[in-house]
């Protein structure tokens, strides 16, 4: 017994030390693709639903430029009928809540959320000068009518089981740690804020774009419930064609550790799309996700990275944090649209700029109030803080991004109830003026951004030409 004691004993000291090196190993590797990148938003374009491919990872070959499924997959079923089959569970805290307005479609043809329109004219650059304008659409009820719009926000939370290349598992990451976390932050907790008291981070932010025709009691409220729990398996290498039709084999995952002992993941982005879209089809398949909801899947850490067709046993271009996007169903009448978003929780230290905790939340959720169908157009902007002569520019109504690249893009929010106490850093957010390029802002306290009514001392200056 002694003999073999030692023996197991030997075996697992040998094999931590094995483990510790890989670690260490990939430690090095993600930190350097972090610190050679830059933290940002993704974009996904609206996905149909009944094209979502699925299939085990290790016979699947993806395409190296636009991620699709060139073969071993199938095409998944999309079973469920769209509609409000989700509980709305409530928050655990109290809303002054007036008079409801319905949380149902407003555009003739959709089956989805209560949304609003409006447009405006571009008041400087090359599109002042013509008569076009520029529509959007945002999440709620039209501010005009007051009143509030309560959303449920269904949510699965994901845990990463990594396997190591022979299968065996590596190690599983939760996302149980960031649970109550995320469940506390300003996205969901009333807090006092400049446009309005005991309200949600989103909220607080819609109010003050229209804080000055907006009737009483108008706000768009979030109810949080956890809808499901999964473990997402992912292999330790992928198969990629690339444009020359040759199939590589590309690392999938990277592991790294943060500041607070926890570990951070970099995911290939074709792979990690791939879970997703699964991931979301199942949850529409089960009515966890319905399409009057806000539906999101939260994970631990979890960061994306680019192909690296010339080395693809590192990582490529770094780090995409969320993303928002839709499902839908272009056979079914009226159209249902499963408004859906990736966020991943932030640990200390990662990441500069202030981003931590539910920043790509934040960022994500609020592009969603200010975008929901990703159709809002808006005049070419360029991005703060650029030379004047750049062309770094972007043209829609993203919300989150123009803020994102700023050294000070993120606000600190302390929220103490009861026996918690957490400081949570949301991202700052550019309000719908900023996009008009006016002199003047006519939103609260004539404002450009919020909560941080600074940080955008005008508005945005045209892309140059």
């Amino acid at each position: 017994m002694q003999f073999r004691f030692a023996t197991l004993l030997f075996l697992l000291l040998c094999f931590c030390a094995v483990v510790s090196f890989a670690q260490a190993g990939d430690d090095a590797i993600a930190r350097a693709a972090i610190a050679g990148g830059s933290p940002d938003a993704g974009a996904r374009a609206p996905i149909v639903a009944t094209s979502v491919k699925s299939g085990s990872p290790n016979t699947l070959v993806f395409d190296a430029q636009t991620g699709v499924v060139v073969s071993g997959g199938f095409n998944m079923s999309l079973s469920s009928k769209a509609g409000n089959s989700s509980p709305q569970v409530g928050n655990d805290d109290g809303f002054d809540i007036g008079e409801r307005r319905p949380n149902v479609p407003t555009i003739a043809g959709l089956d989805t959320l209560a949304t609003f329109d409006g447009a405006f004219h571009a008041q400087a650059g090359p599109n002042s000068s013509i008569t076009k304008l520029f529509r959007w659409t945002m999440v709620g009820n039209d501010p005009r009518q007051g009143g509030t719009t309560e959303i449920p926000f269904s949510a699965v939370t994901v845990d990463l089981q990594l396997l190591n290349a022979d299968g065996s598992v590596f190690m599983v990451v939760p996302f149980a740690p960031f649970q109550t976390l995320t469940l506390e932050s300003p996205n969901f907790e009333p807090l006092d804020y400049r446009s309005g008291h005991r309200i949600e981070y989103a909220d607080a932010v819609h109010r003050a774009q229209f804080f000055h025709i907006m009737r009483d009691q108008w706000h768009t409220l979030l109810i949080p419930a956890v809808q499901d729990h999964v473990t997402i398996t992912v292999p330790r290498f992928v198969n990629v064609q690339l444009s020359n039709g040759n199939i590589i084999q590309a690392r999938s995952y990277f592991t790294g550790h943060a500041a607070d002992g926890q570990t951070f993941v970099l995911m290939l982005n074709l792979l990690f799309n791939f879970f997703f879209d699964n991931l979301v089809v199942n949850e529409i398949n089960t009515g966890n996700f319905t399409t009057d909801a806000i539906n999101a899947t939260l994970f631990p850490n979890t960061y994306l990275f680019s192909l690296n067709v010339n080395n693809p046993n590192t990582p490529g271009g770094c780090c995409v944090l969320g993303f928002h996007t839709y499902f839908f169903d272009p056979s079914a009448t009226p159209q249902p649209r499963w408004i859906t978003q990736y966020a991943s929780w932030i640990s200390p230290g990662i990441f500069g700029g202030g981003f931590q905790d539910v920043t790509a939340l934040s960022h994500e959720t609020a592009e969603i109030f200010g975008d929901p169908f990703l159709d809002n157009v808006t005049p070419s902007w360029q991005f703060p803080g650029e030379p004047p002569t750049a062309k770094v520019c972007q043209g829609n109504l993203e919300e989150g991004d123009p803020i994102e690249v700023l050294a000070n893009a993120t606000t600190t929010i302390t929220v103490k109830e009861g026996g918690f106490n957490f400081t949570y850093h949301p991202q700052n957010i550019p309000l719908l003026q900023w996009f008009e390029m006016g002199a003047k802002s006519d939103a609260i306290d004539g404002a450009f951004s919020f909560p941080d009514e600074t940080l955008l001392p005008h508005s945005a200056l045209p892309c140059p030409q």
